[in-house]
């Protein structure tokens, strides 16, 4: 329900009430595309260097929780302009997620992963919309809304009942990680924005956006696909927390970086 359903029915509502022109959409889209690509280069060689499974933990090191927390937190610090860089973000990020982990962690071909992604028509279709200055008939739109805001009290419904058996002698895999996720993200967002040219508030929500904590979804798809979820889950946990501590320090230094 929440992969194959809210998901794609989050992204085509966001998408559809954008106002912000296609180019600057697109240059969000082309950065974010590059972000995830050197965390997932960064997290490989980190996991290859200490001799984790990169199946089961390379998307909960480059895939951050760029939507239930990311969107609220850059329409807090910027507005509705922010928030609509932001999405672009989330879109990628999404998008990203449910080929790539798939196609990691079950070993699907990339062509079948991507036809078997619901998200990825979801994008594309928010994309037209976009494009087009169109939106939904009212009751079409509705549908779309109710169904959207299914998935953040689905997956922290699911993320809260495996927390309950999270270990503690494995905290130190989730501490290390999950700072690692951080401090990666940062740097990522910061270099990936100055190398294509993005400069004030389209940097600022970069970088807020590539410091999120690890992706709830991360945890759903290790559980789907057996890939260590207990683990995965206590990532979640600390790295929200860490960001929990940090917010207060990351606003002011992403308001700083807007002007």
């Amino acid at each position: 329900l929440i992969m194959n359903v809210a998901g794609p029915c989050l992204i085509v509502d966001s998408l559809s009430h954008l106002t912000m022109q296609l180019g600057d959409f697109l240059t969000m889209v082309l950065a974010s595309i590059a972000m995830l690509g050197a965390m997932i280069a960064a997290g490989f060689a980190i996991l290859k260097a200490v001799g984790l499974p990169i199946r089961s933990f390379l998307p909960a090191l480059a895939i951050g929780n760029t939507g239930n927390l990311g969107l609220p937190l850059c329409l807090f610090a910027f507005g509705q302009r922010g928030l609509g860089l932001a999405v672009a973000v989330y879109v990628t990020n999404s998008v990203g997620q449910f080929i790539v982990t798939p196609m990691l962690q079950s070993g699907m071909p990339a062509f079948r992963t991507l036809a078997a992604t619901p998200v990825a028509y979801a994008a594309a279709i928010g994309v037209v919309l976009l494009a087009a200055g169109l939106h939904p008939p009212e009751w079409l739109a509705t549908t779309l809304r109710l169904l959207g805001d299914l998935m953040i009290p689905l997956m922290l419904l699911a993320l809260g009942n495996t927390l309950g058996g999270l270990k503690v002698t494995r905290l130190g895999l989730a501490v290390g990680i999950a700072g690692a996720r951080l401090a990666l993200g940062v740097a990522a967002a910061f270099g990936v924005g100055k190398l294509v040219g993005l400069d004030g508030l389209a940097l600022a929500v970069l970088v807020l956006q590539g410091a999120m904590p690890t992706a709830v979804f991360n945890y759903l798809f290790a559980a789907r696909y057996e890939r260590h979820p207990d683990d995965v889950a206590g990532i979640v946990l600390v790295s929200t927390l860490l960001v929990a501590v940090l917010l207060p320090w990351l606003v002011t230094y992403v308001l700083a970086l807007a002007g």
